[in-house]
């Protein structure tokens, strides 16, 4: 199945790829996704190439119930997004890979950073998701098509947030650091 989901962000090309190397905001955005238990890990920095690589574990509510007897009482994930350096104009693309432990179910594609408008910066993920069950297959990609796109929607108001208010980047106000 192919998947094709982008995100916007309301910044710059520029703030846009430390805010994607920062690791504070990924595992601001991996807590979002519903994660119950999460590592992350970002190699690199936004002046150059950069790999992000998380891993979390979400309860098994985030997909069809038909499908809770193939995962258990959870979906663990790992997911390394590979953003290579950016070009003169602060755009740049990457691979992406996703895989579910336990579940014979993959995400791999390509990913790009780019400038909607000077003000707007849109992340791309274009790929194909692929499960290695015969009977099942078409099921099993939808839902985690659907997983992996409630993930990027919730990326996407975590961004909001954070680049709005820097107070969302740390759960309150300022008295809560």
């Amino acid at each position: 199945m192919q998947l094709h989901v982008t995100i916007d962000l309301p910044t710059d090309v520029h703030t846009a790829a430390r805010l994607l190397a920062d690791p504070a905001y990924v595992d601001a955005k991996v807590r979002a996704s519903g994660a119950v238990e999460q590592q992350v890990d970002v190699t690199g920095t936004a002046a150059g190439a950069f790999t992000v690589t998380t891993r979390r574990a979400v309860p098994t509510e985030q997909i069809p119930a038909h499908m809770h007897a193939l995962v258990g009482a959870r979906i663990d994930v790992r997911q390394v997004e590979a953003w290579e350096a950016p070009l003169a104009d602060g755009s740049r693309t990457g691979t992406v890979v996703v895989e579910i432990a336990g579940a014979p179910v993959r995400v791999t594609g390509r990913t790009s950073l780019t400038a909607a408008r000077p003000d707007l910066a849109r992340v791309a993920y274009d790929g194909e998701v692929r499960a290695a069950l015969p009977l099942f297959a078409a099921a099993v990609e939808e839902a985690a098509g659907a997983a992996v796109r409630t993930a990027l929607r919730a990326e996407q108001e975590v961004a909001a947030r954070w680049l709005a208010d820097p107070d969302a980047r740390h759960g309150g106000t300022e008295a809560a650091r």
